[in-house]
This record gives C-alpha cells, sequence and structure tokens, in this order.
C-alpha cells in the first residue's frame, strides 16, 4: 500500500482542476510550473486532458507524443517513459493526447480504475519537487485519478457571473474523495482568473469567493492580458513570452505565494 511518504518522496502533487472549461486550468498549470521551475525547483506537468493544451503550450508536437498518458493509465508503460523535456530547463511534461478519451470505457472493468495515476507515481522514481497534473473540464475518471493522486487541489475560478455555480460540486467530489479514496486531499487553493479591474463584476466575484472561501483564496490574482492569451500560439509559457507583461508577473507572484504558504504550514 502506498504511504504518505511514498509519494512526498516524489515531490508535491497538485491536481489543477474545474469542472468549468475555459477558466485557465491549462494557463496555470504550464505557466505555474514554469515560475516554480525559475526559482529553482523541478517541475513535472502531467497532462490529462485529452485535449492536450498542456503540450500544446510547451511547445510539444503532436507528432513528439509518441508516449504518452494513456500509454500510463492502461498500463502500458511506467510513468518515466513518458516525460520528455521542454524548452523550459528543470521543467518536464508528459504529454497527453485524444486517446485518453477511452480511458473511462477501457478502465469500466477494472476495480483500482481510480487508483491507476496514483499507482504509476508510486513506482516513479525520477525526483521533482512539484507534479502538476492538468485535468479536463469534468468530473469523470480522469478527474478522479487526478485527486486520488493529489496532496491538494489547486482550483482556477474565473472571475465570471456563474463562477460559483459549478464551485460547490467540484468541492463536494473533493470531499468524497477525501472520505473514499484519499484522505491527506486538500484544496490547496483557489486562484481567480481572468481578473478585469475596469469591471466592476470582477471586483464583486472575487468578493463573493473571498466571502464563501475565506483564506483558501490566494491574494494573487491573474489578470485578463492579451500576452496570456497569445502565448500558446507560440509554444510558449507566458513568462517565456513576454516576462514583463501583466499575466508573467502575476504567475511569478502566485508561485510564490504558493511557497510561501507551504512553507507556513510546516
Amino acid at each position: 500500500m502506498q504511504t504518505a511518504r511514498d509519494i512526498l518522496a516524489r515531490g508535491r502533487v497538485y491536481a489543477v482542476a474545474n469542472q468549468k472549461g475555459g477558466v485557465g486550468k491549462t494557463t496555470t498549470a504550464i505557466n505555474l510550473g514554469t515560475a516554480l521551475a525559475a526559482v529553482g525547483k523541478r517541475v513535472l506537468v502531467i497532462d490529462i486532458d485529452p485535449q492536450g493544451n498542456a503540450a500544446t503550450g510547451l511547445g510539444i508536437a503532436p507528432e513528439k507524443r509518441t508516449l504518452t498518458t494513456y500509454d500510463v493509465l492502461v498500463g502500458r508503460i511506467g510513468l518515466e517513459k513518458a516525460v520528455q523535456p521542454t524548452g523550459v530547463p528543470a521543467l518536464d511534461i508528459v504529454p497527453a493526447t485524444v486517446d485518453l478519451s477511452g480511458v473511462e470505457v477501457e478502465l469500466a472493468e477494472d476495480p483500482r480504475r481510480a487508483w491507476r495515476l496514483r499507482d504509476a507515481l508510486r513506482r516513479f522514481r525520477e525526483p521533482y519537487d512539484y507534479i502538476l497534473v492538468d485535468c479536463p473540464p469534468s468530473l469523470g475518471i480522469l478527474t478522479v485519478n487526478a485527486l486520488v493522486a493529489a496532496h491538494g487541489v489547486i482550483v482556477p475560478l474565473q472571475c465570471e457571473f456563474f463562477a460559483l455555480e459549478g464551485l460547490g460540486l467540484l468541492l463536494r467530489t473533493i470531499e468524497r474523495v477525501r472520505r473514499t479514496h484519499n484522505p491527506r486531499l486538500e484544496v490547496h487553493g483557489v486562484v481567480l482568473t481572468m481578473y478585469d479591474r475596469r469591471n466592476n463584476l470582477s471586483e464583486q466575484v472575487a468578493r463573493d469567493v473571498r466571502s464563501f472561501l475565506g483564506d483558501r483564496v490566494f491574494e494573487t490574482v491573474i489578470p485578463r492580458n492579451v500576452r496570456v492569451s497569445e502565448a500558446p500560439s507560440h509554444g510558449k509559457p507566458v513568462l517565456l513570452y513576454d516576462l514583463r507583461s501583466a499575466g508573467a508577473q502575476a504567475y511569478v507572484k502566485l508561485a510564490g505565494e504558493m511557497l510561501q504558504r507551504e512553507r507556513d504550514a510546516t
């Protein structure tokens, strides 16, 4: 049986999750990972979204994704065989392809289908400080695998009218996984994304979320920023595309706040 010590030996594992699409999950995973790598941490991004956008955002062309998360989850290979370097020093990725869409059906009869990623990490011997799992916009078996394997969840939450609508469902899913599969799981933090200071609605959503979740919401907010939107089309995190942009600086600040939270917790 895997213990907390087993996983801690391979670093902190965070699922970047929200069942709503378009809230900045992949953007947060690759840019937070880049910011952590920039301060000397060794980081692995595991993409379990069949869209494969994390690999695209880190410059991994589709033809280079020959061994993927799909191969790991169905048991064809160990996790270490699917790891690829990126253009960011100290940041690696396990890419995904659309093949992942079939995992739920293929594993339907497997009693350990929810533990596939955790089992793969248990056998994984590469030393990383942080492992960030980029989840799909759903609460299906892929996201559950990430939650079962993780120490904590980072929840990107868009500053829009319906922001809180699906958050309750995600929090109930996290609590259910904590009770049944992973007692150490916690919400590490909620990241407010696409924040527009010129828009009263953004400020109202931020106040509502902080009122609802208190200090589980990061102080750092990610602004709506054109450079953040442009960067994936160039196969780069925004920190490499335009470090001076407001979006890049926000992710640098977020990484610092995340590290400080961990120091305060120890």
